[in-house]
């Protein structure tokens, strides 16, 4: 659907992504839906690409990391966000690995994974010295969503950020220590191969959630996608409804005096 210089793209269920002229995004619902009792499933792709969500987000310069603070403004790590009985950690463990052994029925005790960042394999055994080989990336890393928008939500909102499954990979422990809180403009994953879906991923929740993009990283995602055009957005199981800015009150033409 198109209307002049606004363009509409379904992201979420219930969400509707708004591209308003001046490149601002909003994010509107018609009502808010109940939370699924198990979100943790491969994510539904879109009738959108990430390239031309892409020339929807903003682009400007980084916000200062003035403020920041993890458990503070976007909660403890890991929650039950989804309220299916199983904190985020497991469910995405529970995803993204196979041959999954559990204690109880959310627990990850063990399982096999081929890193998407490396393409390489892990026996992933829980302990503590041996869990940290996988970890949980924010494929938008929270300091990086902090710099590019993230301040303006509320904390309900960033908390939803967080722990959504599509800004969440199981990888190995390095990768995601190497990344840090980069963005493509400054770290991509070293298997080729997986670089459109972690760039689709990553425009995908910039748009959920209103964030921006800098000029590199813009640049960056763009020479990745450009590659696969193709590339689908995904849709987010949960994602919040944003403030939509009222309309400004209309001005009463002045009235002529009468003759």
């Amino acid at each position: 659907m198109r209307f002049s210089r606004t363009r509409l793209w379904i992201v979420s269920s219930g969400i509707l992504v708004v591209a308003l002229a001046g490149g601002s995004v909003a994010l509107l619902a018609a009502a808010p839906t109940p939370k699924a009792q198990s979100t943790f499933t491969a994510e539904p792709t879109t009738d959108t690409t990430a390239l031309a969500l892409l020339a929807t987000l903003p682009v400007k310069g980084k916000a200062p990391m003035t403020g920041y603070a993890r458990t503070a403004m976007f909660g403890k790590a890991w929650i039950d966000e989804d309220r299916n009985g199983c904190d985020t950690r497991n469910d995405i463990l529970s995803r993204d690995l196979t041959a999954v052994a559990k204690s109880g029925r959310c627990r990850v005790m063990s399982g096999q994974l081929t890193s998407p960042y490396t393409g390489h394999a892990i026996h992933f055994v829980r302990g503590n010295r041996t869990s940290a080989a996988v970890q949980i990336d924010h494929v938008v890393s929270l300091g990086d969503a902090w710099r590019t928008g993230a301040q303006r939500l509320t904390r309900a909102q960033r908390v939803a950020l967080a722990n959504d499954p599509i800004n969440l990979f199981a990888v190995d422990g390095r990768s995601n220590e190497q990344k840090s809180d980069g963005d493509a403009a400054t770290w991509l994953p070293a298997a080729k191969t997986f670089r459109c879906e972690y760039v689709s991923h990553q425009v995908s929740v910039k748009a959920t959630y209103g964030l921006w993009v800098t000029p590199a990283e813009h640049d960056a995602m763009l020479r990745v996608l450009s590659k696969c055009p193709g590339a689908a957005a995904v849709r987010s199981p949960f994602a919040p409804v944003l403030p939509v800015p009222a309309p400004a009150p209309a001005t009463a033409a002045p009235t002529s005096p009468a003759p």
